[in-house]
């Protein structure tokens, strides 16, 4: 009978196989939220890499898994970009590539000490470098990010205040290397218990030490999601309704979805005048998103719009950070053709310049956010820097109702409001509708993709500010310090062992009266 390490001498299978297990992950994020299977769904992709027979054999297993993370992480995109989205998942797999070749030379054989502690150092470095540079708008953002799974975890979101998402990253990734050598190498037990106890210490230790955010009273904020309508009058009109529904009930803010205004303003003003007026009836302003083509520039923009009772206030945001081939296709001359095999877009969005804190009256300001830019922790924090008191993301994932993307999507905002100490609503057309508050703790129920309703939310507020924003992405930045430290130790070793030996020393021979003495003389 063929044992599996024959079976694995098949290119084609490793690589499969190496596909599957790191596409593991995804259940530990919404909508299975298995969160403790984090700590350990990397640890048969790490084996099956420290096991490569060559270094090159390790590369190729890196980026067959990172293939089947990529994949796995946007599956829900295969109805709208079909076949191309296996073409983004190998282009942005090819990441992880060094990572595998990383994984075996620490791993591989029966590592000694120094090398477990490079593993345990270097490893979560390398796989932070890997979402620093994934985490880049044009190729797709940090969806996805490992240490995004752990958003219902309390110590977890105390860890977040610290150092954002990135060292949750690390310590998750740390974790999994620690088990991989349990279950894999018998004499790296103790190292590998160590290192589960350090990190397990780094967690307690932010969870009891961290500084909370001071409580700083609350605000009533509603959320106003009417559903999958097509067209976007009858989709205004059922919104009036539902606002509508917020008479009386003594609101601060009123929050429409992403695309919510499908009309410019500026073009509508019968629109701008419909809105003053639920303003005056609410007593609220209504802060909505507009996606269409803007009447005193050229082009499609998304933007927030607020709008209080005496009509439009002036203050409006132009998303910046637009979805890849979803709001623009980048190299749209090279890769246009996207939009002939799915839903990608048909003209580019145009982006804002600058981000903008919003005062909605009733002494609160806002930072308002678009959809995507929720994964991006440094828009958030820039926010929080810039004075925003409560943080607002207004998204819409219509398309991808029945799919895992509302619920992951949602889960994002709990990690923005305990990287920055602020709370976030996460407000959507069509669900998944959240609120979280200043220590990233869930606020109220979610209003879900069935939903067709309105929502009212107490917000609690809060003061005083978290090291993440203090610091900003620091574990990413040492990060790549421990990697350009690791590199550059390797290339000085490897100099100083292709230098040549310096040739023997020979003494000169005696001379006798000018002539060589001879031997025995």
């Amino acid at each position: 009978m063929k044992t599996l390490g024959h079976w694995l001498t098949s290119p084609w299978r490793r690589s499969a196989v190496a596909a599957l297990a790191a596409a593991l992950p995804v259940l530990a994020f919404p909508a299975p939220s298995l969160w403790w299977f984090a700590y350990v769904a990397l640890v048969p992709w790490i084996a099956l890499v420290r096991s490569a027979p060559t270094g090159k054999r390790a590369v190729y297993d890196g980026w067959a898994g990172g293939f089947g993370f990529m994949l796995a992480m946007h599956h829900w995109l295969l109805p709208s970009l079909h076949v191309f989205t296996f073409v983004i998942a190998a282009l942005l797999g090819a990441l992880w590539a060094p990572w595998g070749r990383l994984v075996r030379h620490f791993l591989a054989g029966t590592p000694s000490p120094g090398r477990i502690a490079g593993a345990l150092l270097v490893l979560p470095s390398g796989w932070l470098l890997v979402e620093l540079v994934r985490s880049w708008q044009g190729l797709g953002g940090p969806w996805g990010m490992l240490g995004a799974s752990q958003w219902e975890v309390e110590p977890a979101l105390r860890v977040a205040s610290v150092g954002g998402v990135w060292l949750i990253s690390f310590l998750v990734v740390a974790v999994n290397v620690a088990v991989a050598l349990l279950v894999t190498v018998r004499p790296s037990r103790v190292p590998a218990m160590a290192a589960l106890l350090a990190t397990a210490a780094a967690g307690s230790a932010a969870w009891m030490w961290s500084p909370r955010p001071d409580p700083d009273g609350s605000v009533r904020i509603a959320v106003v999601q009417p559903g999958v309508i097509e067209g976007g009058d009858k989709r205004f009109v059922r919104e009036e309704q539902l606002t509508r529904q917020l008479v009386g009930q003594d609101v601060d803010l009123i929050v429409w979805g992403e695309s919510s205004v499908g009309f410019d303003l500026g073009d509508r003003p019968d629109l701008a005048r419909r809105l003053a007026a639920l303003s005056r009836e609410t007593g609220a302003d209504v802060l909505v998103n507009v996606d269409a083509r803007r009447s005193d520039k050229p082009g499609i923009y998304k933007s927030s719009v607020l709008v209080g009772p005496s009509g439009l206030t002036g203050d409006r945001y132009d998303k910046m950070r637009l979805v890849p081939f979803g709001e623009y296709i980048p190299f749209r001359s090279l890769l246009g053709w996207a939009t002939s095999v799915g839903k990608a877009a048909g003209e580019n969005r145009r982006q804002g310049t600058e981000q903008v804190v919003m005062d909605v009256g009733h002494g609160l300001r806002i930072g308002p956010m678009v959809c995507f830019e929720s994964a991006f922790p440094d828009m958030s924090r820039h926010l929080a820097e810039d004075g925003a008191e409560v943080l607002i993301a207004q998204s819409a994932t219509s398309t991808f109702q029945q799919s895992w993307a509302p619920e992951q999507h949602a889960s994002l905002a709990a990690l923005r409001a305990a990287e920055t100490g602020r709370p976030m609503v996460h407000a959507t057309l069509t669900g998944v509708s959240a609120v979280y508050g200043p220590e990233g703790q869930r606020v109220g129920s979610w209003l879900g993709t069935s939903a067709d309703a309105t929502a009212v939310y107490e917000v609690p507020l809060a003061t005083g500010v978290t090291p993440y924003v203090r610091f900003g992405d620091w574990p990413a930045h040492a990060a790549l310090l421990v990697v350009a430290v690791w590199c550059a130790g390797r290339g000085f070793r490897a100099l100083r062992l292709r230098r040549p030996a310096p040739a023997p020393h020979v003494p000169p021979a005696r001379t006798v009266h000018g002539s060589p003495a001879r031997p025995g003389r």
